[in-house]
């Protein structure tokens, strides 16, 4: 797997290149916006793992810099980087709703299973989120009202279907069978007047644009 690798820091970048490279990827390493664009650009990877603020702004320079590639070569996968949780970025992430997109938030990556397993799932073409993202978006739902009518179950097969997951993976995650799953997603598309898909990525990418509204 062709990996560019977007990250200023030179100690995180260094630890992040090992450990891709141990798991069998082809590295680039960019330290700079400009040079992440040329690298995207040119011959696009098999996935961009990007950190949000990159030189020379320290805005949102990597972040804009994926979006241009993925406007440039459509569905190329893209997992963010960010140390904060910004309901803006996931917003820009999810806007063109092709999936292979992931928000990690940096503490994360500390977790290696965690971090290749977002990895290969977004390179894969699966939507990735950070649980944390995934909690904010749940409460500005909650804020508004459209939550608020599902049970507690219902939550979390919602909260883990927002992370990506199949209906197998949520099955064991919550002990359950993947029909009592099937049943909970059902109720969750219709307390939230979304149309069902058996696509776990574009239910995904559903449950977030509702939840983002």
């Amino acid at each position: 797997m062709r990996v560019v690798l977007a990250e200023d820091l030179f100690l995180l970048r260094d630890g992040l290149v090992r450990t891709l490279r141990e798991h069998g990827c082809e590295v680039t390493p960019v330290d700079n916006g400009p040079a992440l664009h040329r690298a995207l650009i040119g011959d696009p990877p098999d996935i961009a793992v990007v950190d949000v603020r990159l030189p020379p702004t320290f805005t949102d320079e990597g972040l804009q810099a994926a979006l241009a590639a993925r406007r440039a070569h459509p569905g190329l996968p893209v997992l963010v980087l960010s140390q904060y949780v910004d309901q803006l970025y996931a917003q820009e992430l999810l806007g063109g709703g092709e999936g292979a997109i992931g928000y990690l938030l940096k503490d994360r990556v500390t977790d290696t299973a965690q971090f290749i397993d977002a990895v290969r799932r977004v390179a894969a073409g699966a939507t990735v989120m950070d649980p944390h993202v995934i909690a904010k978006l749940l409460a500005r739902g909650d804020a508004r009202g459209t939550i608020g009518a599902l049970t507690p179950r219902e939550r979390d097969v919602l909260e883990l279907m927002a992370e990506g997951r199949s209906n197998a993976a949520i099955a064991a995650t919550l002990h359950v069978s993947e029909s009592a799953v099937a049943k909970h997603t059902a109720g969750i598309f219709t307390k939230l007047g979304i149309g069902v898909s058996d696509d776990d990525n574009r239910r995904v990418l559903a449950v977030l644009a509702y939840l983002r509204r």
